[in-house]
């Protein structure tokens, strides 16, 4: 890794804690799942029946999917990890304005999809009854107002401190060790950041160079997004070069060199195009960081 200016970084980055909470929807049957164990001659708990309260409701599908969406194609792609929970991850300065503007659209929407699911709740009840049969137990169920309160999105912005930021009063020695322990945190977890952004575009890269080998002379089948996943590391590369690392940008100039011109069209129709993109993205590939960094 390079060496990294990590007072400077807080200028270059902040943290962005998401926690998002639905309610699932699902719940235990604590009868049934003795009754099956019963059956079968089996041991007490190591059955367990899981009753989907609502069935197979659009609904709540729609809510859990959008949930699935904010996380992987809004924070996680436009973020690098940072603390261990996962729940916190360090979002580039250049990115704040374009991850804030999905994030808050993306947040909208899902209210208004829990507006939609808690106005159909009382109906989705009676129509789980059919459903669940003998199964169905009146008092599962809360209320739609206790409902409504087990969704939510909670999106936090935090400064990016650095080891100068302790302001307790210990002695000198302390003082220097915590802030010496803290460092090794700091370049640790900004090893991690940096090294996630590196596995991308491995990820990215390589799945592009399998898609560009033929297959005993025949050419593989791929979608158009094959090349814009590649293109978007280009932006990738910059945005997350929040140690502004030499290497990286380095990289990131060859790849839009090597993918200037290039379309999906053209790889699928033009033979020299797709050999001669395929062995460029292979010398990227070798070029590339180790990925145990």
């Amino acid at each position: 890794m390079n060496n990294i200016q990590v007072p400077s970084l807080a200028s270059s980055a902040m943290l962005v804690e998401l926690n998002i909470s639905v309610w699932t929807g699902r719940k235990k049957d604590k009868r049934e799942s003795k009754t099956v164990a019963n059956q079968n001659y089996a041991d007490k708990g190591v059955v367990s029946v899981n009753k989907m309260l609502l069935g197979d409701c659009d609904k709540l599908k729609a809510i859990n999917e959008l949930r699935g969406k904010i996380r992987n194609h809004i924070h996680y792609a436009m973020t690098m990890p940072w603390s261990d929970a996962g729940t916190v991850r360090l979002l580039p300065t250049m990115a704040h304005s374009d991850y804030h503007e999905q994030m808050t659209n993306a947040i909208n929407a899902f209210q208004a999809l829990v507006t939609e699911f808690i106005d159909d709740y009382d109906f989705a009840v009676s129509r789980a009854q059919a459903k669940l049969g003998n199964l169905f137990v009146r008092d599962d169920y809360p209320t739609a107002e206790q409902i409504r309160s087990k969704f939510g999105i909670n999106l936090n912005y935090m400064p990016l401190p650095d080891s100068g930021d302790f302001r307790v009063d210990i002695g000198n020695e302390a003082m220097a060790q915590i802030k010496s322990d803290y460092d090794e945190f700091y370049g640790n977890q900004l090893s991690k950041a940096m090294g996630d952004v590196w596995k991308r575009m491995h990820t990215a890269l390589a799945n592009m160079s399998d898609k560009l080998t033929d297959s005993n002379g025949k050419k593989q089948v791929f979608r158009d997004t094959l090349v814009s996943n590649a293109l978007s590391m280009v932006d990738l590369l910059s945005t997350c070069n929040v140690t502004g690392d030499s290497q990286m940008e380095a990289m990131r100039q060859r790849l839009e060199s090597t993918l200037r011109g290039v379309t999906p069209e053209g790889l699928r129709d033009d033979e020299f195009l797709r050999a001669e993109t395929k062995g460029k993205v292979d010398a990227l590939l070798k070029t590339l960081p180790s990925l145990d960094m």
